[in-house]
């Protein structure tokens, strides 16, 4: 079978909660799993779950949101160490469904380029169905993937000044 690339973006919530709904069925198929978190750098309880069950393996490649502050060189230099891992990951296909969430941030804040990124899914072995995550994805990653969904935002609480809740958003 021919691994496709998805990529879920777009303003709403959702998209990592996309993926892990498809982590756990790709799990309940005997898939083995790779989740490499850019960006955060804390263990979300959905993650924190998935990484305890055999046949999936989760990375950390971020140094936490720096959307609350500047991002410096540590940010770039754990989002590059990602890519590096990311590349040899996809190259061995060793993992079945790769799944890179947040990747999005990390190429809108220049750490790496849209086409760097695309050469490791390029060089990937072609059974490795690939997910990317994140807001504000590049015209060349809706481009090569191979199904794109948007979650949109029509309303939040988040507007309310309510923030995130325990179990819900974390």
């Amino acid at each position: 079978m021919k691994g496709m690339v998805h990529l879920y973006t777009g303003d709403g919530k959702g998209k990592t909660t996309a993926a892990v709904g498809l982590a756990v069925r790709a799990w309940g198929a005997g898939f083995r799993i790779f989740i490499a978190q850019f960006i955060k750098d804390n263990v979300y309880h959905e993650i924190d779950v998935l990484a305890k069950w055999e046949r999936i393996t989760v990375e950390l490649f971020g140094k936490g949101c720096f959307l609350t502050r500047p991002a410096d060189a540590e940010d770039k230099a754990a989002a590059r160490k990602g890519l590096r891992r990311v590349k040899e990951i996809l190259k061995e296909g060793l993992y079945d469904l790769v799944i890179l969430d947040e990747v999005t941030f990390a190429v809108n804040y220049g750490f790496f380029s849209a086409e760097e990124l695309l050469q490791g899914l390029k060089d990937r072995d072609e059974k490795v169905e690939v997910v990317l995550t994140g807001r504000a994805a590049s015209s060349a990653l809706e481009e090569a993937a191979d199904l794109v969904t948007e979650m949109r935002e029509i309303k939040h609480y988040y507007r309310t000044g309510l923030l995130a809740r325990e179990g819900i958003e974390r």
